[in-house]
């Protein structure tokens, strides 16, 4: 591997490792030559939201793991898991033209061989509300594989997006709560210029769809706002609900205001000495669920 932060820059093929065997042999040489490293994991269909993470890293660290691995245990029976977009060759060009150091792309029986049953919960307010009642499992499913990576590369720094806050925190309560040795970092949502926030299920949106989707991202702001000016915050989710109902979302699964880090919900103003508060949504346009979040503040 060649000196300086950038692995994948000038044109060459990003290194990439199958197996735990090669990830950590390739880590462990990192080490033994006094190297830092940062992870990234994706589930592919990279957009400039994922490789900001990899600046990120490389921001911070000598060197940069970048996971695609489309874990089949966050999603329900009814969700896209089939379908979720599959992108292997142009993910790992862009990664090498970001700087990453090396793809880990397992399968699916590497991650999960023959006769594995033990999984990871988070428990509390952290899995009870937002998302958790309309995708049951899925919080399990992801503390599981982050476990599983975080287990499998030993890094210094693990990078996830805001976006995925509610993921974000759990995440991090978990790496708390096992006495995991890797700091945990949150990289501010990337948005495309109508405000919405970079996903890779936005690509199955319609054009129309497409347009509609920016009043998301709008009637959160606007409930932040309202809500920071001192309105009674029910009020001011209630209209967000009303907002995205009328640019054509429904179901509107749920507008709520909830305590940035604890995730426990917030139904008046004022309240001691809890942390921010975030507004949370998640909605259906067509097939494509969003979900976004913003700071209230």
């Amino acid at each position: 591997m060649s000196g300086g932060k950038g692995g994948g820059a000038g044109g060459d093929a990003l290194p990439a490792a199958r197996t735990v065997a090669a990830l950590r042999g390739t880590v462990r040489g990192w080490r033994a030559e006094g190297r830092t490293v940062a992870l990234v994991p994706t589930m592919g269909a990279l957009h400039e939201g994922h490789l900001s993470l990899v600046s990120r890293g490389l921001a911070s660290c000598d060197r940069v793991v970048v996971s695609i691995f489309v874990n089949p245990t966050q999603f329900g029976p009814n969700e896209d898991f089939s379908s979720y977009p599959r992108r292997e060759a142009e993910d790992a060009a862009k990664l090498a033209a970001a700087g990453a150091h090396l793809l880990f792309a397992p399968t699916v029986e590497e991650m999960y061989p023959p006769g594995s049953t033990t999984t990871v919960t988070v428990g509390g307010s952290f899995t009870e509300g937002l998302c958790a009642p309309f995708r049951p499992g899925h919080f399990a499913g992801v503390a599981t594989v982050v476990a599983k990576l975080l287990l499998q590369c030993l890094p210094d720094l693990a990078i996830f997006g805001e976006k995925d806050w509610q993921q974000l925190q759990v995440i991090r309560r978990m790496a708390r709560d096992l006495d995991m040795p890797v700091r945990i970092d949150g990289a501010p949502t990337v948005r495309d210029p109508d405000g919405l926030a970079m996903s890779s299920r936005n690509a199955y949106l319609s054009p129309v769809e497409r347009r509609a989707a920016a009043a998301f991202p709008r009637a959160l702001a606007e409930a932040a706002r309202r809500i920071a000016a001192g309105d009674p915050i029910e009020p001011a989710l209630a209209a967000a609900r009303d907002a995205l109902r009328a640019a054509g979302f429904g179901p509107v699964e749920y507008v709520e205001c909830a305590d940035a880090e604890t995730l426990a919900p917030v139904r008046t103003q004022g309240g001691g000495n809890r942390s921010p508060a975030r507004i949370f949504a998640a909605a259906r346009l067509g097939r494509t669920r969003l979900i976004d979040n913003w700071p209230v503040g």
